[in-house]
């Protein structure tokens, strides 16, 4: 879900955030085979609501990823806290639900990303919640609360998720 908010230009923002949440709505509902990225899947297992963080970073590369054998492909941003620090893996969602040119994100972007740490393969990855990028822009693609992804919601779970977007 991409929330864009900000002063007399809410309007076109609000239009273009229902016109997003909207969309993925419909697709949503219509996922039946979510290629190991439904909610009790061994990847979604691995996200520890109690376990949230936070961090600053710059957005390196964004990629289509396989974040497990058997699994659909993903998206992914590569970040990097500083420009001597490694690279860090932000896993985002499958790509079914949203193209790696559909986030809102490009290469040099400075982001604030939420989520939890996991390891995969021997490898730490961050699974994203939320990312957000200046006052103006923000994509959400988990709960805060517990981590269910959006992608595995129905219409009504998506609706009020719209819904206390709109009344802040």
């Amino acid at each position: 879900m991409v929330i864009l908010i900000r002063g007399r230009s809410l309007l076109i923002y609000t239009c273009l955030f229902l016109g997003v949440i909207g969309m993925n709505i419909a697709y949503a509902g219509e996922k039946k085979d979510m290629g190991g990225w439904q909610m009790d899947s061994p990847y979604n297992k691995l996200y520890n609501a109690g376990e949230l963080d936070a961090f600053k970073a710059t957005v390196v590369k964004i990629t289509e990823i396989v974040p497990m054998p058997g699994m659909s492909p993903g998206v992914a941003i590569h970040v990097k806290e500083s420009a001597d620090d490694e690279v860090i893996v932000v896993h985002v969602c499958p790509t079914w639900y949203m193209k790696p040119g559909g986030i809102g994100l490009k290469r040099g972007d400075r982001v604030k990303v939420r989520g939890v740490w996991a390891e995969i393969d021997g490898k730490d990855v961050f699974m994203a919640s939320k990312i957000k990028k200046g006052d103006y822009f923000a994509l959400k693609v988990r709960l805060t609360k517990d981590g269910k992804p959006f992608w595995t919601m129905d219409r009504e779970e998506l609706d009020n998720e719209k819904e206390a977007v709109g009344s802040k």
